[in-house]
């Protein structure tokens, strides 16, 4: 990125789902403004964080996995994901070094037809394979997509990401900045809030109950001496069965859910919280667009 003056641009973080788009955003960040979990789908909404350097502003666009998608809410996920290859000024694609490029070849000639920005392919986790294998990897994928740059990183350790933000931060235009320098994201932090919950869902429970979750924060209020911050948020499921599963034997899983929920809230916050959640049952909230629209995913 050139010194001498002021690049900025957008740019997209794709692919499929756990792939570790979003420990990949956190980790250029310094910070955790997206959930994680090691289900697949974790991330429903396209979030935006901020990462500033000498000269430059970058602004990451984390998107929802790209899968088969069956409910509305799923092809929801994929549409935001599909539509952030265009109108950016750089598209971070990326794949697991211990999957196969063959594997990935239809995914990725229809994910980037449409693209109208430079591509960098992310080789993602390479600390699971060896030296040779990697270099495989790049030459393979070379083959399928004329990229920009070939770039091996892990999220999970940092190795690699420096290199890859400079790689990046050489593809924006001359421009302004988009936002001031002192915010990671541009998300308010009731949605931050709501997402910290779904996540403990998401990490705590199995099956279908993460992904039949949906989390609303009721009430955000904060006492003029700001000393305490009172939240209410329901947490809305679609059947009777996951609400009991949500609540747990003498209200145990809601309690341990609010319990590590309240800790990271009071981390991001940095301030007291006063935490109180509900469960309601909202049958068959993933196919209503009504209901969709209520939980801010149409």
């Amino acid at each position: 990125m050139s010194t001498d003056s002021f690049h900025s641009g957008f740019v997209s973080i794709i692919g499929r789902p756990n792939v570790g788009k979003s420990t990949l955003l956190n980790r250029i960040l310094g910070d955790k403004i997206v959930i994680t979990s090691d289900k697949p789908q974790t991330t429903r909404n396209r979030i935006q964080g901020i990462h500033n350097l000498p000269g430059g502003q970058i602004v990451f666009i984390d998107t929802p996995g790209i899968h088969q998608a069956r409910s509305r809410l799923n092809r929801y996920m994929v549409d935001t994901a599909l539509t952030a290859v265009q109108g950016v000024d750089a598209i971070l694609f990326l794949v697991e070094a211990n999957v196969s490029p063959a594997a990935q070849e239809d995914l990725l000639l229809e994910t980037l037809a449409k693209a109208d920005a430079p591509v960098l392919l992310v080789i993602n986790k390479i600390d699971l394979v060896e030296k040779g294998r990697l270099l495989e990897l790049i030459a393979a994928y070379a083959k399928l997509y004329p990229f920009r740059e070939i770039v091996p990183v892990s999220a999970g350790t940092g190795d690699g990401v420096e290199r890859l933000v400079e790689l990046v931060g050489g593809c924006l235009p001359e421009g302004p900045p988009y936002f001031p320098d002192d915010i990671l994201t541009d998300v308010p932090e009731r949605f931050v809030v709501a997402e910290i919950i779904r996540e403990k869902v998401f990490r705590l429970t199995r099956d279908e109950v993460p992904y039949s979750t949906a989390v609303v924060v009721d009430t955000f209020k904060e006492r003029e001496d700001g000393g305490l911050i009172s939240i209410a948020a329901t947490i809305n499921v679609e059947r009777d069965s996951q609400k009991g599963i949500i609540i747990g034997r003498r209200g145990e899983m809601l309690k341990k859910i609010g319990m590590q929920a309240r800790q990271e809230i009071e981390r991001l916050l940095d301030a007291k919280v006063f935490l109180e959640l509900f469960v309601r049952v909202r049958k068959d909230w993933s196919e209503s667009p009504k209901m969709l629209k209520e939980f801010g995913y149409e």
